[in-house]
C-alpha cells in the first residue's frame, strides 16, 4: 500500500490522517478570514470611513507577522528541547478559535476591536502552522516529503472550500433578504471558528512527537537573542537551509500579497460583490488543491529546485495577467493561475525544509522557516498598502510590483543545493 511506503517506521496511517486534518481545520481561517471575507469586510465596512483602511489592514497583519518573527524560533527551540510541540499546538489552536469568534462582534466603526482580534487570531494561527509543519519529517520518509506535504496541502484546501461553501450559503441567504455584510459576516466568523475547533481535534489527540533535541546549547531567555542564535547556527551549520530561508522570504512576500489582498483587489478594481469574491476564491482553492497533490509527485520526481523554479515562473505569469487585464474573464484566468501556483509553491517549501532540517531540531528550524515567511508577510502586504496609498489608490500598480518578489526568489534559488550532506 502506497501510504505505508511513504511513512516513517512505526508511524500509522491514522497519524498521517490526523496531521492532514489539521491542514483541513486551519485552512478555513486563511480562506475566509484573511483571503475572502474579513479582509474585504474590514476595508469596506469596519474601517470604511478612513481613506487609509487598506494600509491599516496590512499594518495590522504585518504587526502580527512581526511578532511571529520575533517569537517563533524561541518557541520552536523550547518545544524541541522539552517535547512540548503538542502543548504549543493546543494553545495556539484554541487562541485562534477564540479570537476568530471574537471577530464576529466587529461592525462599522469597531476598528480597535477588529484590529486587536485580527492580530491575535493571525498570530495564533501562525504559531500552529509552524508547529504542525514540524511534524512532517517525523511522519514521512525523506524521499516522499513532497508527496506527503502535497497531500496535506491538498486536504487543507478541501477544508478551506468546505468552510467557504458554508460561508457562501450564509452570505447569499442574507443578501436575498436585502441584508448586507454587517449582518452575515458575524455568522461567518462563528462558522469558521467552529470548523477549526472541531476538525483540529484528531491532530491534538493522535499526533506524537518522536524527536527531542539533546543539545546542551543554552536557550536564550530573550526572544530576540534566541532568534539571532538560531539564525547564526543555521547559517554556520546548515547553510543550504539558510539559503532556502532567504529564497522563501523573497517569494512568500508575493504570495502574502495574493492571500491577504486578493479580495480587496477584486472588490476595489474589478467591482466584485462579496458573494462573487467568495465564488472566485472557491475556484482558486479547487485549483490549489489539485496542484498541491499533483505537484508533490512532480517535486519528488524532478527534484525540489526545478519544481520550485517552475512554480515561481507561474507566479510571474499570474501577476502579469492580473495587473493588466480589464476583463472579468481575464481576471478569472489569473485567479486560476494563482490557485495552481499557490498550492504547489506552499507545499514545495514545507517539504524542502523537511529535507534540509536536522531531525532533532525540527520545530526550531520550522520556526526559522516561519520567521522567513512572516518577514515576507510583513514586507509584501505592507508594500502593497503603501503603494496604493501613495499612488492614490492604484491597486494595479501595487499588484504589478509584486513581480519583484518572485524574481528575487528565482535569483536566490540558484544558490540552494539539495545534494549536499545536511
Amino acid at each position: 500500500m502506497e501510504i505505508n511506503k511513504v511513512l516513517q517506521p512505526e508511524v500509522k496511517p491514522k497519524e498521517l490522517y490526523a496531521w492532514a486534518m489539521y491542514d483541513f481545520a486551519n485552512s478555513g481561517y486563511t480562506t475566509v478570514v484573511l483571503t475572502t471575507v474579513f479582509s474585504a469586510y474590514f476595508v469596506g465596512v469596519v474601517a470604511q470611513e478612513y481613506a487609509w483602511s487598506t494600509l491599516l489592514l496590512t499594518a495590522t497583519l504585518s504587526f502580527s507577522y512581526l511578532l511571529l518573527m520575533l517569537t517563533l524560533p524561541a518557541i520552536g527551540a523550547r518545544a524541541d528541547r522539552y517535547r512540548r510541540k503538542k502543548s504549543v499546538l493546543f494553545f495556539s489552536s484554541l487562541g485562534c478559535v477564540l479570537a476568530t469568534a471574537a471577530l464576529a462582534f466587529s461592525g462599522p466603526g469597531y476598528v480597535v476591536w477588529a484590529v486587536i482580534f485580527l492580530l491575535a487570531s493571525n498570530y495564533a494561527y501562525g504559531v500552529g502552522e509552524a508547529v504542525i509543519a514540524s511534524f512532517l519529517p517525523e511522519i514521512a520518509r525523506r524521499e516522499a516529503l513532497g508527496r506527503v506535504s502535497g497531500w496535506g496541502w491538498g486536504f487543507g484546501y478541501l477544508g478551506g472550500m468546505l468552510t467557504l461553501s458554508l460561508a457562501i450559503l450564509i452570505v447569499a441567504g442574507f443578501e436575498s433578504r436585502g441584508l448586507g455584510a454587517e449582518f452575515s459576516v458575524p455568522w461567518v466568523m462563528i462558522l469558521t471558528a467552529s470548523v477549526f475547533l472541531v476538525m483540529s481535534i484528531p491532530a491534538l489527540v493522535i499526533l506524537r512527537q518522536r524527536h527531542q533535541n539533546q543539545s546542551k546549547t543554552v536557550l536564550s531567555t530573550f526572544m530576540l537573542a534566541q532568534v539571532w542564535q538560531s539564525l547564526k547556527n543555521c547559517a554556520q551549520t546548515h547553510n543550504n537551509l539558510f539559503r532556502l530561508l532567504i529564497c522563501g522570504a523573497c517569494y512568500h512576500a508575493g504570495i502574502a500579497v495574493v492571500i491577504t489582498l486578493s479580495s480587496v483587489y477584486a472588490t476595489q478594481v474589478m467591482g466584485f460583490s462579496m458573494s462573487k469574491v467568495m465564488i472566485l476564491i472557491f475556484t482558486v482553492n479547487v485549483a490549489a488543491a489539485i496542484s498541491a497533490v499533483a505537484f508533490g509527485y512532480i517535486q519528488d520526481r524532478i527534484g525540489h529546485k526545478k519544481a520550485l523554479a517552475l512554480t515561481l515562473l507561474g507566479w510571474l505569469v499570474m501577476v502579469a495577467i492580473a495587473s493588466t487585464t480589464q476583463s472579468v474573464v481575464g481576471f478569472w484566468i489569473a485567479a486560476t493561475f494563482a490557485g495552481l501556483c499557490m498550492g504547489s509553491s506552499q507545499s514545495a517549501g514545507r517539504a524542502m525544509v523537511g529535507l534540509l532540517a536536522p531531525e532533532d531540531r525540527l520545530a526550531e528550524m520550522y520556526g526559522l522557516w516561519a520567521f522567513a515567511v512572516q518577514l515576507a508577510a510583513v514586507v509584501g502586504p505592507l508594500a502593497y498598502g503603501a503603494i496604493t496609498w501613495f499612488s492614490g489608490g492604484n491597486h494595479r500598480l501595487a499588484l504589478g510590483s509584486t513581480a519583484i518578489f518572485f524574481l528575487m526568489g528565482l535569483f536566490s534559488l540558484r544558490f540552494v543545493r539539495f545534494n549536499d550532506t545536511v
